[in-house]
């Protein structure tokens, strides 16, 4: 059975549960249930707990020799240097 309650909290501690619970799509009474069930050592986990993190890039490898990346024209000669590879494979 849910209850009814009122809890004073500091405007700031409030201000950043509210901030928190909007970024991970939730309400903030669901932030203050997760909260106390871990500091109460309840074992059950709320429905919202599981993050899900963003896809990460598996890509390898880095920079080709010889480059340095505070010098504009080697930048600008690499992709000179891509450009003309993909248009002699059209060739």
């Amino acid at each position: 059975m849910r209850e009814r309650t009122a809890v004073r909290l500091p405007g700031e501690l409030l201000a950043r549960a509210k901030r928190k619970a909007a970024a991970e799509g939730r309400t903030v009474t669901s932030l203050i249930e997760e909260c106390l069930r871990l500091v109460t050592g309840e074992d059950r986990k709320a429905a919202h707990a599981t993050r899900v993190l963003p896809p990460t890039s598996k890509a390898t490898g880095g920079l080709r020799p010889g480059v340095d990346l505070t010098r504009f024209s080697d930048i600008q000669g690499m992709d000179d240097l891509d450009a003309m590879e993909r248009s002699n494979r059209f060739e």
